[in-house]
């Protein structure tokens, strides 16, 4: 008995003309492990969680001058934005003027943009991280923006470059919230929340904490670098990730922070879901501490 034909595969982003030359039936795109993303596009099931495929998915559909913007320019730069639901879509910006429409996998602005605005990441075509950051800074949350900003900072993006970026964006929307994140950012931030955390802090009023501080015991000896201390009132902040639930790094932390507190330091310890849930908790505790109650 002769061994049945093995039936064929998607393994890449494809529309339904590449899926016929490769052999597969509309049944079978019916029936396989695919995922129809938009009216013709289809992804392997595999893949639904890749941003690239998602990406390549919706460039199969877009037109050739479309570049891909906002927060999934972002992702592809490796930038991570806290406090924000996921957008799954794919955002695209398209040169007016545009006949392009928005769909159910991809969010289209119609915008122009400078060569010098634009550039290549893996073949694909997506707005270069300072148009990336100021098209955020109209949709963010100056928190999640302040975040961004950290890590842009952390990989040698220029201040002067934010602040050109700033002082030529007259009248465009969110250019104040930029300036005022700006005034605060740090490329010595640990994490996205931790950015937030700080944010909040400045919104507050309360006195500009020291990042990174590095703490030492009454020896000398190195104890460790705190996230936020304010060396002149001991009193420091720690922000807990989800890094610190393994077993290894809690043992760390309970042994770090006996020493701190031997030193003479006040440590407060928070999380995501306390920046998230009780801001206003959070920044009563660090008041209360700062104030040595």
């Amino acid at each position: 008995m002769p061994t049945p034909p093995v039936p064929p595969r998607i393994h890449r982003p494809t529309d339904r003309a590449g899926a016929r030359a490769a052999g597969v039936t509309d049944w079978q795109l019916r029936h396989l492990e695919v995922v129809r993303s938009s009216r013709d596009t289809y992804l392997p099931a595999a893949m639904v969680d890749d941003v690239r495929a998602r990406v390549a998915a919706v460039l199969l559909g877009a037109p050739p001058t479309a570049v891909v913007s906002h927060v999934t320019a972002a992702a592809l730069w490796g930038l991570q934005i806290p406090l924000v639901v996921e957008d799954r879509r794919v955002h695209l910006t398209v040169q007016p003027p545009t006949h392009v429409r928005s769909r159910a996998d991809r969010r289209v602005h119609c915008a122009h943009l400078e060569d010098w605005q634009i550039s290549r990441r893996g073949g694909i075509a997506l707005t270069s991280p300072g148009r990336t950051w100021r098209d955020l800074a109209g949709d963010l949350p100056a928190g999640a923006l302040l975040a961004v900003t950290d890590q842009m900072l952390a990989r040698r993006y220029p201040a002067e470059a934010f602040r050109r970026l700033v002082d030529g964006g007259r009248g465009v929307r969110g250019i104040r919230t930029a300036r005022r994140v700006l005034a605060v950012a740090d490329p010595l931030a640990g994490s996205p929340m931790e950015s937030v955390l700080r944010w909040l802090i400045h919104e507050a009023g309360l006195p500009t904490p020291v990042l990174q501080h590095t703490v030492r015991g009454p020896r000398g000896e190195f104890i460790g670098h705190v996230d936020l201390a304010w060396p002149e009132r001991r009193v420091l902040v720690e922000f807990d990730g989800d890094v610190h639930r393994e077993r290894h790094v809690f043992v760390n932390d309970l042994r770090r922070q006996n020493g701190l507190v031997l030193a003479g330091w006040v440590v407060l310890r928070f999380t995501s879901a306390d920046v998230r849930g009780r801001p206003a908790w959070v920044l009563e505790m660090i008041r209360r501490a700062l104030a040595g109650l």
